[in-house]
């Protein structure tokens, strides 16, 4: 244990008993000053904002590797909902997004989204070992830009000083990841929603996207297929496929949605705890599956008490410890809780008419004990109100067997001048299901 660790005491057996939380012997808190963190200074409307590499979207080890080292991927890019545009940039929502709070405040439109990889040292630091930047078919980077959506519901994006900035076919709101033994690598993906395939030098392989989607990439510089269930288009904006794990063979990925779609608007996103597990076939990108995981009820957030509303609730990692055995992160800002699901525990509903936007009620607004709907069965694992040490908005976890638990935060590329990227490591025994 390093002079960076933080140790906090044991629960008591009464309270494991109560709980069946498992408890850890750590944490470990790694930080970092690694030169390619810094993204520079940049001036929006009256302010300046100082800037870092948002690592954090997302955590993965790969069996074989040394338990130390991880791959990790960057959100977007820097960016402000315009609705905080007077509070981030000190200039009004009229001046800096022409009055629409619903769009995006870009201070570095050209950022290229990226994966890592990250090593832990001996010494409290974490330091970027590679860096890959995700590019087009041809090598060309891409951008962390909307993209422009008919089917699905999009946002305009402005740069610095308030100048509108086009829509780009080829952007990425990735938010997942996981590489594979041949070295690519799949990413989730926000904006359509989506599944990308990279390769192991960042050229994107291919990206899939909801049925009757595609058209809308038409002028995307890669590969575009539209194999998922259509009615993932009605994610709620910004809730759209925010992780992926792979299974044990490889021979399936696990998509995650963020939330319950806007289905069939939203309204029905804001009042609903039913979102979505895809299962795919990684050979022909087709989903084989498609589960239903309700999220736990706001209230029950312990570090999180002002929250007011069931859509502060959301799902930001999804790993896999066994053949569809997976790990869920489900968080509000401040309180993470893991849970356990085995798909085998819950309704298989691809195909259905729950994936047709004409059912009424739609899957998020109905009764689904009444509807013959069993969601997955939920094994709460670890809960960070119950621990000290653990950082705000946790969005990546990897797991090392049988004792290891590392998890990454999103530090939003330091917009708000305060927060940090930290990985921490902490010993806690993984539960057999």
């Amino acid at each position: 244990m390093t002079r960076f660790a933080r140790r906090f005491g044991m629960v008591s057996l009464f309270t494991l008993m109560l709980t069946g939380i498992a408890q850890a012997e750590g944490p470990e808190i790694f930080t970092s000053d690694d030169p390619a963190l810094p993204l520079g200074t940049v001036k929006t409307g009256a302010k300046e904002l100082k800037l870092s590499r948002g690592i954090g979207s997302a955590l993965f080890h790969m069996k074989g590797d040394p338990d130390n080292v991880f791959y990790s991927v960057t959100d977007r890019g820097p960016n402000i909902d315009c609705a905080e545009a007077e509070e981030l940039t000190g200039a009004d929502v009229n001046k800096m997004c022409a009055g629409d709070e619903k769009a995006k405040i870009f201070p570095q439109p050209d950022f290229v989204p990226s994966i890592q990889r990250v090593e832990l040292g001996t010494d409290g630091k974490f330091t970027i070992k590679e860096l890959i930047n995700i590019s087009d078919a041809s090598g060309k980077p891409i951008s962390g830009l909307p993209n422009p959506l008919k089917g699905a519901k999009t946002e305009h994006a402005f740069d610095k000083d308030g100048k509108a900035v086009d829509f780009d076919p080829n952007g990425l709101d990735t938010e997942g990841l996981v590489r594979m033994s041949d070295g690519s690598f799949w990413l989730s993906d926000e904006y359509a929603p989506s599944l990308v395939h990279v390769a192991a030098d960042g050229k994107i392989i291919e990206r899939l996207v909801p049925q009757g989607l595609e058209g809308d990439f038409s002028a995307a510089t890669y590969k575009v297929r539209g194999t998922l269930p259509a009615i993932l288009a009605k994610r709620q904006l910004n809730r759209g496929m925010e992780g992926v794990a792979i299974s044990p063979d490889e021979k399936f990925i696990y998509g995650l949605m963020q939330n319950p779609l806007a289905n069939p608007d939203a309204d029905a996103f804001k009042k609903a705890n039913a979102t979505r597990i895809l299962k795919v076939d990684t050979a022909t990108g087709k989903p084989v599956g498609e589960f239903v995981y309700q999220l736990d009820a706001h209230t029950t957030f312990k570090n999180d008490k002002k929250a007011e509303k069931q859509s502060d609730v959301r799902l930001s990692e999804i790993t896999a410890v066994g053949q569809d055995k997976l790990v869920i992160l489900e968080r509000i800002a401040k309180t993470t809780k893991l849970h356990l699901v085995d798909l085998a525990t819950g309704t298989d509903i691809l195909g259905t008419s729950w994936d047709d936007p004409k059912t009424s009620p739609s899957l998020e607004q109905a009764d689904l004990a009444a509807a013959g709907v069993t969601p997955l069965t939920k094994t709460l694992w670890f809960d960070s109100s119950d621990h000290e040490g653990i950082p705000a908005k946790v969005e990546g976890v990897a797991i090392i067997a049988p004792d290891t638990l590392v998890i990454i935060n999103d530090d939003d590329f330091g917009i708000d001048g305060k927060s940090k990227t930290q990985i921490v490591r902490l010993k806690l025994a993984l539960p057999s299901m």
